[in-house]
């Protein structure tokens, strides 16, 4: 029970990588409140989680909007007492879009989901963390140091991520909050699956995607929980402003 009665607030937490992260903390013992604005696929993941060690709550929020954010996390730190780690993973991955196709307001409102809402997680959070010198863990993406074509806005938002995640590290790390990013490469979601069948030959499209990581497959959401578990804890009580590359090996062989 590597997290056993302390608390963890996972925005986005309902399916795909949040969904991952959720299983594995409350399997650790850890008070889990699951950030969605999907009511329904939150209920099915707690059915689904049964009788887990931890206590695991829904809380519906749309972490784009802060002010609802703000009082979202203050109500669930009073609910469980305590507040050690907030997964910062909530957001959106438009498609493949040109520069030229790409709004401005397009931009912002991306902005707003993926770094903005990080920046806020982190801030709002922060009250609570330091009462129990707790931790943050930010979702960024392996794009944020590889780029990714035809997803400018995207790769920058996770780039943002990872710069606020060193530069916050520094401020914080002599309060005794540690803050780091975890940065995947393909994951086997619901999201991934939903672009496949987008196209022609779902199944070979998902193939290349496996081929990419020199094993061979794509990560399970679970896979990513577990490094943030790692984050979180004391195992890692050495670990600030980096961001964990777990591609399995896809940014490798070049």
């Amino acid at each position: 029970m590597r997290f056993q009665d302390r608390a963890v607030i996972i925005t986005g937490g309902a399916k795909g990588i949040g969904a991952g992260c959720v299983k594995v903390f409350a399997g650790e013992g850890a008070h889990v409140a699951i950030f969605d604005i999907d009511s329904a696929a939150a209920e099915v993941l707690m059915s689904e989680l049964g009788d887990t060690h931890g206590r695991v709550i829904h809380v519906q929020c749309d972490v784009s909007d802060t002010t609802a954010f703000q009082n979202a996390i203050d109500e669930t730190a009073e609910e469980f007492g305590r507040l050690d780690c907030i997964i910062n993973n909530a957001g959106a991955h438009p498609p493949a879009t040109p520069i030229d196709e790409t709004s401005i307001e397009d931009l912002e409102q991306l902005l707003r989901i993926n770094f903005i809402s990080t920046y806020a997680g982190a801030k709002f959070a922060l009250p609570h963390l330091r009462k129990t010198k707790g931790t943050i863990v930010n979702m960024s993406s392996m794009t944020a140091v590889l780029g990714q074509d035809q997803s400018s806005a995207y790769a920058a938002t996770k780039g943002a991520q990872l710069s606020l995640t060193k530069a916050l590290a520094v401020e914080l790390g002599p309060q005794g909050i540690r803050v780091n990013a975890v940065l995947p490469s393909n994951v086997d979601t619901p999201l991934m699956r939903d672009w496949a069948a987008t196209l022609p030959d779902p199944e070979s499209a998902l193939q290349r995607v496996r081929d990419l990581q020199v094993f061979g497959r794509m990560a399970s959401p679970e896979e990513i929980g577990r490094v943030c578990l790692f984050l979180a804890t004391e195992d890692s009580s050495f670990v600030t402003g980096q961001g964990i590359e777990v591609e399995g090996g896809a940014s490798l062989d070049y």
